[in-house]
């Protein structure tokens, strides 16, 4: 399973919305093509809802299913049929 870490895309120790949109323009999102992914739920610093919903907006083209929270307890978010 590939795991997105939210404390890849804080600056300065916060999510900064343009800088965090820039980061994702960035990622090559064919690298989670018909994969499980989890966006990990626990950050060094409080992360806004919008930023899971544009990571998961943006996965949901290419992964196989989407989880969000802790390895230990997965939360699926979405599932491609």
């Amino acid at each position: 399973m590939e795991t997105i870490f939210l404390d890849d895309f804080l600056t300065d120790g916060l999510l900064k919305e343009d800088d965090f949109r820039k980061k994702i323009s960035d990622i090559d999102w064919n690298q989670y093509l018909n994969k499980k992914v989890l966006i990990k739920g626990c950050t060094k610093s409080p992360v806004p809802i919008w930023s899971y919903l544009i990571v998961t907006a943006e996965l949901t083209p290419y992964a196989k299913t989407i989880f969000f929270g802790e390895p230990c307890s997965l939360f699926k978010i979405y599932n491609k049929d």
